[in-house]
């Protein structure tokens, strides 16, 4: 992607990931690609907000020299460590010679620690100004969203916030701004980004949120690190994450199993019936068959969750465990959960699942159920009114 000026003499110079289809260790499927967002702002003094991943380096230097020579550039603000964020770095610090790198002490503690380089550093916090002429950037540290080291820059001339990964979505685009792709895709990757990367940290967020709405800081634009630009209505966004931090649900229930030879699927396709007689939309995933980035997206706004596995050496099976405990890793207090399953000669399956997520914040809503083998007409029946009996409980 050419440089983009999305304000006067704010310019977008990142790079569009087209290709990526994993994120963070392959936890996070990016169907969509993604892009790695870079601000450059030109005033008296210039800044660069943000690099890009260490491989897309060339395509950002190419980017910043259309606008000035990367010489120029007075400050490199650092919001965040991560390498997507910050991997260019290497490459384009011996290109900006006078170039002074800004961001919390936590940030230069782990930039040093990731690329053990001695760049000329200030440490910043929360309520630090710096002048660049006619425009000035204030920071705000914003720790564990989602790194120790996280902070937001923002440009009150302009009403500009950049908070680096918050606000974000893995979201390729031709295209730069909220009001010129579709609303509807543009908030279901907004949705993912937030459930699969910032839902534990729900209560450091809100207040975080709140803390900037005290400040009475007035925002006209979000430019997160990535995905596209939030113009037409940043409050769109900023009320949703509230929403999702504050753990709000839909009557929905997620239905998330693994079978071995059928009879737990069985068992699930009927808990489902169970419940979508009580007027409960429910989703159904055969977790081993199915995106759990996608599964998680669908839990975020869910009441209630049903974990059903089979029975294999007393406990559940590989894909499901590793699920629950991505699950149990998110803390999704408030819901309410039930487990289900088949087993052999012993269970043991069932027992394990509510085990994993005791202390996970979930609440069981119904004791749960299983069969042996193969379900009978009478298990299904078992099985149909714990659907019943859980979505009840749900609309409590």
């Amino acid at each position: 992607m050419a440089a983009v000026e999305i304000l006067p003499g704010i310019y977008s110079v990142g790079v569009t990931d087209w290709n990526v289809r994993n994120f963070h260790g392959h936890t996070y499927t990016t169907q969509r690609g993604t892009s790695y967002n870079s601000y450059l702002i030109v005033d008296e003094k210039i800044a660069l907000v943000d690099t890009v991943s260490g491989k897309f380096a060339p395509e950002l230097i190419e980017n910043i020299g259309k606008i000035i020579p990367p010489d120029k550039i007075d400050y490199i603000i650092a919001n965040h460590v991560e390498p997507d964020h910050s991997g260019a770095m290497p490459a384009v610090m011996p290109l900006c010679p006078r170039a002074k790198v800004l961001g919390t002490a936590k940030c230069r503690e782990g930039l040093y620690r990731h690329y053990y380089r001695d760049w000329d550093f200030q440490e910043v916090k929360t309520g630090d100004e710096l002048r660049l002429g006619k425009r000035a950037l204030t920071f705000i540290q914003a720790p564990m969203i989602h790194w120790p080291d996280s902070m937001f820059t923002y440009c009150p001339q302009e009403e500009l916030l950049m908070p680096n990964d918050a606000f974000g979505q893995h979201f390729a685009s031709s295209l730069l701004f909220d009001d010129q792709v579709d609303p509807c895709i543009l908030m279901e990757e907004a949705k993912k980004y937030y459930a699969n990367i910032l839902w534990p940290l729900g209560a450091v967020i809100l207040k975080k949120i709140r803390e900037v709405q005290e400040l009475k800081i007035p925002i006209k634009m979000i430019a997160p690190s990535h995905g596209v630009i939030w113009r037409k209505d940043p409050s769109k966004i900023i009320n949703a994450y509230i929403s999702w931090a504050k753990g709000e649900t839909e009557n929905k229930v997620v239905v998330a199993y693994e079978t071995m030879w059928g009879s737990t699927a069985k068992m699930a396709q009927m808990i489902l019936e169970g419940v979508v007689s009580e007027g409960v939309e429910v989703k159904l995933y055969d977790i081993a068959q199915s995106d759990r980035t996608d599964v998680i997206t669908q839990m975020l706004s869910a009441r209630g969750f049903l974990f059903g596995s089979s029975t294999h050496d007393n406990d559940m099976l590989p894909n499901i465990a590793a699920f629950l405990e991505l699950v149990k890793g998110f803390k999704p207090a408030g819901r309410q959960a039930g487990f289900f399953g088949s087993c052999g000669w012993a269970g043991g399956a069932v027992k394990e699942m509510r085990e994993m997520l005791k202390y996970s914040g979930i609440n069981e809503a119904v004791p749960g159920v299983s069969c042996q083998y193969v379900p009978d007409e009478a298990a299904l029946e078992e099985c149909f009114n714990f659907g019943v009996k859980f979505a009840q409980e749900l609309k409590k």
